[in-house]
């Protein structure tokens, strides 16, 4: 999963949306029309053709896209107008200076339920916005405040609950119980330096089961990849757990740095050493 800038997915760099500087919180949105799953090389193509619909929009008179950012069903969170800038869907001028918006790339028919995947994304943008768009705490969908079905009955029951990461929570160890696993960060780092080119071969480290099993419980890395191996998939999984924490560029490679590790290893019951 990732924050997928404007540029990379063929808009302007920068939204000429209206600045603001912060908000309530975050409405969050569906698409309120069919929508078909599709493979995620499509969902791009899909982002673009929603901006070419609004913008033809004469009677809303959009100048962008409407959503600060949209999220697909792999997880992906498509940087609309992004942070700081007012929205254009939540309703009125009122609600749009009140609240940002992010809308799931989902339907009223077809696909329905929000994924795991998509859930982690609705999650990323709204932590994006709260870091850098000053957004605060409130979590809400489109119909509070205004009269609509939006963002629909699956995903708004998913927002009345808190909207949770999924994935389970780490559970501390019963007193007296089984220690935490440790994972030497030396150790995982040469294994993510050499086992992508050594497919088939015995296991170089056990810890990478640990983290590709933390990986897992975060949406990011498929189940049937996890093989023990710091392979292509899992140097994948762990660059996109390096961005969910703001990581960017050659700091978001896969590679594990101490930091990171640690932030993944408080939130999935592991400790590491140097």
């Amino acid at each position: 999963m990732a924050i997928v800038p404007r540029s990379q997915w063929g808009a302007p760099a920068v939204s000429p949306a209206a600045f603001i500087g912060s908000t309530r919180g975050v409405k969050v949105h569906y698409l309120g029309t069919e929508y078909s799953s599709r493979p995620h090389s499509e969902c791009p193509a899909y982002v673009r053709a929603i901006r070419a619909s609004h913008l033809a929009n004469k009677a809303e008179n959009y100048v962008d896209v409407a959503y600060n950012y949209l999220v697909c069903e792999h997880g992906d969170a498509f940087e609309g107008r992004g942070v700081h800038r007012r929205t254009g869907a939540n309703g009125n001028q009122e609600l749009n200076h009140q609240d940002y918006a992010v809308c799931a790339l989902l339907g009223s028919k077809g696909l329905t339920k929000p994924t795991d995947a998509m859930l982690a994304g609705i999650r990323d943008a709204i932590e994006e916005l709260r870091e850098h768009g000053g957004a605060g705490s409130w979590i809400g969908g489109h119909r509070d405040g205004y009269a609509t079905d939006c963002p629909g009955d699956a995903l708004y029951d998913w927002v009345k609950r808190g909207a949770p990461r999924p994935g389970p929570a780490p559970k501390p160890p019963a007193a007296g119980g089984a220690p935490r696993p440790v994972v030497d960060l030396s150790k995982l780092v040469a294994a993510a330096k050499s086992d992508p080119p050594k497919k088939g071969t015995p296991v170089s480290y056990y810890g990478v089961k640990t983290v590709e099993a933390a990986l897992i419980a975060e949406g990011l890395l498929a189940r049937d990849v996890a093989d023990g191996h710091y392979g292509t998939a899992t140097v994948a999984a762990y660059a996109a757990w390096q961005r969910r924490c703001n990581y960017k560029g050659a700091d978001a490679d896969g590679i594990p740095g101490a930091e990171s590790l640690k932030k993944l290893g408080a939130r999935r019951g592991f400790t590491i050493t140097p």
